[in-house]
């Protein structure tokens, strides 16, 4: 569902989608219906291809009827069949959104600001690559700064100077990963004779938060079904004459949290578990 929310996006960059799973076509084919779905959507039952592919949940019991599931993921493929970029998450639960993908790889929008922020030294957005998520989804939320005219800060792990930091506050209702930061550039300093790694102008920073599962997140939404994710930019600025006193920008984003299609196809379509051996 969330592919098909994409797909115009996806398009545009030249990309086709192809899901895969161990459903029967009848099953697939009551979802695409039900749901509206325009592309491909593929069977594999017996899980043939999921094995060959190494993708196959061994948590998955033998014999049930998720036996044959694969870890969730996405496969990048150039017009020569060459993967060229994969995303796959462990627990089966939890899965990469087309969204999140399409920022990675294309640096496509994100959904839209959150939140504007400016100071002395700089302007800065906070946006997410979907404003409605669902449990498990895994999202990426970015901070669009721009700096202004002869300020620059410094990168992460600079030592000796106050780098960049983009931290967030302990919730429940997500996981957080690492911040990702594009290549800084070399400065020198010819008052201390030092080169240092710095921003200037405009970059991009990305951190991925994967929503909890419902029984964390459901508790934290407001009476309309939203999330709100809060978190803090702390920068120290400087330009060709000084440095400035260092500055934490409170940050957040809200997001509406939706349900998971739950409703099970007819009861003639459904997979069945395996008989046991006797």
């Amino acid at each position: 569902m969330e592919l098909q929310a994409r797909i115009s996006e996806i398009r545009k960059q030249g990309l086709g989608v192809a899901a895969i799973s161990y459903d029967s076509p009848a099953i697939l084919k009551d979802f695409a219906s039900r749901r509206g779905i325009t592309f491909p959507l593929l069977s594999d039952q017996g899980s043939n291809v999921i094995r060959a592919f190494g993708i196959l949940n061994e948590e998955a019991p033998a014999g049930q009827i998720f036996s044959g599931i694969p870890y969730p993921g996405t496969y990048i493929v150039d017009r020569s069949g060459r993967v060229t970029s994969k995303f796959f998450e462990d627990d089966y639960t939890q899965r990469y959104t087309a969204s999140d993908i399409l920022l990675r790889l294309f640096g496509s929008a994100a959904a839209s600001a959150h939140s504007t922020k400016e100071t002395r030294h700089l302007r800065m957005s906070s946006s997410a690559s979907a404003d409605q998520v669902r449990s498990g989804q895994r999202i990426a939320l970015t901070l669009d700064i721009d700096l202004k005219p002869e300020m620059h800060v410094y990168a992460p792990g600079v030592k000796g100077y106050i780098p960049i930091d983009w931290t967030m506050a302990p919730s429940e209702a997500v996981i957080v990963h690492p911040m990702t930061a594009p290549a800084s550039k070399r400065m020198r300093l010819p008052a201390i004779d030092e080169t240092v790694s710095v921003y200037g102008g405009q970059f991009r920073l990305v951190r991925d938060v994967t929503m909890a599962k419902d029984a964390k997140l459901k508790p934290l939404l407001d009476a309309q079904g939203n999330l709100t994710i809060e978190g803090a930019f702390r920068y120290q600025a400087c330009d060709n004459r000084m440095c400035y006193v260092p500055q934490t920008v409170p940050v957040k984003w809200t997001l509406h949290v939706e349900q998971h299609d739950r409703e099970r196809v007819p009861e003639p379509l459904r997979k069945k578990p395996e008989s046991s051996p006797k």
